[in-house]
């Protein structure tokens, strides 16, 4: 059964965005730039997928404004979202969560708690690794919400009705990370120490990560045959 997703791409064009996110997503993907105000014209969709960015969800931007509206009308209308890193935090601040700006970038391979049992988790063990780039955070879930995962530096993933986020970027391939990593204005040695942990070990624990999204299109193609059935 072949699932048509909105994939709401946040990342200002970024080359790899779109690309890692094809790859892993089993689904046709109709792809928007929201940083654009490109947004889709009706919610005719079995799910949504919402990208990371370089952008902050409490900037006044007439694009992020639209974008939160969206994701907050198509979570009213039941549909499944699935939001990773940036789009966790439009989706928290969707539902009613707030966002802050952390007081230092978390970079590089991480360790995360998963606190409990949840579809899109099935499969993965605690702790678990994924690569982590984002200078803000969630900060209060939105009313209702489950927190699933967390580390040291708070909320990592959460989940309310049939939305997610995800703090951390499963979808990275190793080429992606080394890229991002190098990109941003940090002191030579901590971008060195970061390179240096994007090694085989720590990618092989994260490829084990990226089952988040087969459990995603899994639990949409399930409840849409339940609707189906009815």
């Amino acid at each position: 059964m072949t699932l048509r997703l909105a994939l709401l791409d946040a990342s200002h064009g970024t080359d790899h965005t779109r690309r890692n996110f094809r790859r892993e997503l089993d689904a046709d993907l109709a792809e928007f730039d929201v940083t654009s105000g490109d947004l889709p014209p009706d919610f005719d969709y079995d799910g949504v997928v919402v990208t990371g960015s370089r952008s902050s969800v409490y900037w006044d931007e007439a694009w992020i404004d639209d974008l939160v509206d969206w994701v907050a009308r198509a979570a009213e209308r039941g549909l499944p979202v699935f939001g990773v890193c940036y789009g966790h935090q439009v989706l928290a601040e969707a539902l009613g969560g707030r966002v802050e700006a952390m007081d230092d970038i978390e970079l590089g391979y991480r360790e995360i708690e998963r606190l409990v049992d949840d579809p899109l988790l099935d499969g993965i063990d605690t702790p678990f690794v994924a690569f982590e780039t984002h200078s803000d955070r969630v900060v209060d879930l939105p009313p209702g919400a489950t927190l699933l995962a967390e580390n040291d530096r708070g909320v990592q993933a959460f989940r309310r009705d049939d939305c997610w986020g995800v703090q951390f970027h499963p979808e990275y391939d190793r080429g992606s990370a080394e890229r991002v990593t190098k990109g941003k204005d940090l002191p030579a040695e901590r971008i060195r120490a970061v390179v240096d942990d994007i090694d085989d070990d720590n990618y092989a624990a994260a490829c084990r990560t990226k089952r988040l999204f087969d459990n995603f299109t899994d639990y949409v193609r399930e409840r849409r045959a339940v609707a189906a059935d009815d």
